[in-house]
């Protein structure tokens, strides 16, 4: 069958719910602190290195600026800054409550944290359009944050308005299955002995996420068609390119 044909009997097989775009709950914000998710962040980082590498932009340098959209807890703008201390990171996140979280673990860090900081933004934001950052930015990495988006065009237009000419996207988000017994499936799979308030919202993001097609389809209709969409493993998607 198909690629097209495919993606397109998928999407039909499951209709999208969205979920609230912040999370501001106090168990929320608690247990998404706790939780480790390491493996999965050091693997958005290495992913970004590895694409930005290939397509012949540099992450390393002072003059470089990397924004990560989405940050929550600051869990990978941390890791962007210890992995390029010469570059500038900046986390952004719609979530006051995340970003208290964030700015402990930056204030931890001493004299690392002055090329760190975090700001707090909400999709469409006039004042991050209209900021210091637009065209500015090398790089840009999204972990989890498309499939919280009620109207997922905000994404791509922040995306086109902070990006300097030539930078990199990385993006990397859940994708929807086929079922809801398939979502169940994949919480039993993967967060099993996982906290109630985490396996509330993994079922939840599943349902609210979108499938490669439909990710296309937006990129197709924010006149972004270099960037590439690919499926990956049992539930991610992952989207990069040149901008």
């Amino acid at each position: 069958m198909a690629t097209v044909q495919r993606r397109r009997l998928v999407a039909e097989a499951m209709q999208r719910v969205p979920e609230p775009e912040l999370m501001e709950e106090v168990a929320q914000v608690q247990a998404y602190a706790m939780a480790d998710f390491a493996a999965g962040d050091q693997a958005v980082v290495e992913r970004l290195v590895q694409l930005a590498a290939t397509a012949g932009v540099a992450l390393a340098s002072p003059e470089a600026l990397l924004v990560d959209l989405g940050c929550g807890p600051g869990n990978i703008s941390l890791r962007l800054s210890s992995r390029f201390p010469a570059a500038r990171v900046v986390g952004i996140d719609g979530s006051a409550a995340m970003l208290r979280v964030a700015e402990e673990r930056r204030c931890g860090l001493g004299a690392a944290a002055d090329r760190l900081q975090f700001a707090c933004h909400t999709l469409p934001s006039a004042a991050l359009e209209q900021g210091e950052l637009a065209g500015a930015c090398t790089a840009l990495v999204s972990n989890s944050l498309l499939h919280h988006l009620h109207q997922p065009a905000v994404l791509w237009q922040a995306v086109r308005t902070l990006a300097a000419p030539g930078a990199f996207l990385y993006l990397k988000d859940l994708r929807r299955p086929v079922s809801p017994a398939a979502a169940e499936a994949l919480l039993e799979r993967h967060l099993p002995e996982a906290p109630a308030v985490l396996q509330r919202d993994y079922l939840a993001s599943l349902h609210a996420a979108f499938t490669a097609a439909e990710v296309e389809g937006q990129l197709a209709a924010a006149d972004l068609p270099q960037l590439v969409v690919a499926e990956l493993d049992d539930r991610y998607l992952e989207v990069w390119g040149r901008l």
